[in-house]
C-alpha cells in the first residue's frame, strides 16, 4: 500500500494518478528534498531520472519527525504548513525510476504522495511526485548530520538558493 498525507493509497490507485500525470506532462515530475536529491545516490537508484529544474512547495515546512534508529539523527519529511516552503530539484522519470525511487523511499518509511504542486523560478505550478512520512506527528527530533551532508551536497549541486542551502548546513552544525 502507498500513503499520501495520511490515506492509503492502493497500488491500483497509484497507477492510475501516475498515469494521469504522464497524461497531462508526458512525464512523471519527481520533487526531490531528501539525501536522493544527491546526484551519485539518485543515479544509483534510478539511472534514467533527468535533472528538469530547481522548484518549491510553497507553504510547506522541512520537518524531521522519524529516527530509523535511537541515536542516529531524524530522517526530513515535508507538511502543509502555511509561512514555509521547501526548495527541491525536479526530474522527469520513468515509471521503472519511480517505482526504484519509492521502493528506496520505503527503507525510511516514506510514502508516495500526489498532493503536493511544485513552483518553479517562473512561477508556473506543476503537478508532482514525492515522498512523506505518513505519520507526520508534532514530534521535532534532530536530524541526521550525515544525510544532511547528502542534502547539501545534492542542493550546491543543483545550485538550490543559498538561503535554503545556509538553512540546511544549520542543521549539521547543532550540537545536539
Amino acid at each position: 500500500m502507498f500513503t499520501g498525507h495520511g490515506t492509503t493509497m492502493s497500488r491500483q490507485n497509484h497507477e492510475q494518478r501516475r498515469k494521469e500525470l504522464a497524461a497531462v506532462s508526458d512525464t512523471t515530475l519527481y520533487f526531490s528534498y531528501t539525501a536522493l536529491m544527491s546526484p551519485y545516490r539518485l543515479r544509483d537508484v534510478a539511472p534514467g531520472a533527468e535533472f528538469q529544474f530547481i522548484a518549491h512547495l510553497p507553504e510547506t515546512r522541512l520537518i524531521f519527525p522519524y529516527e530509523l534508529e535511537a541515536g542516529s539523527g531524524a530522517l526530513p519529511s515535508v507538511r502543509p504548513e502555511p509561512g514555509n516552503t521547501v526548495w527541491g530539484a525536479m526530474f522527469a522519470v520513468t515509471d521503472e525510476d519511480l517505482d526504484a525511487i519509492s521502493s528506496a523511499e520505503v527503507l525510511e518509511l516514506r510514502t508516495v504522495t500526489y498532493d503536493f504542486k511544485a513552483v518553479d523560478r517562473e512561477g508556473k505550478r506543476h503537478s508532482v511526485v514525492t515522498h512523506i512520512h505518513a505519520d507526520l506527528t508534532d514530534r521535532v527530533a534532530h536530524p541526521s548530520k550525515k544525510y544532511m551532508g547528502q542534502i547539501v551536497l545534492g542542493a550546491r549541486h543543483w545550485k538550490l538558493p543559498t538561503g535554503w542551502i545556509a538553512g540546511l548546513e544549520e542543521h549539521m552544525d547543532d550540537p545536539s
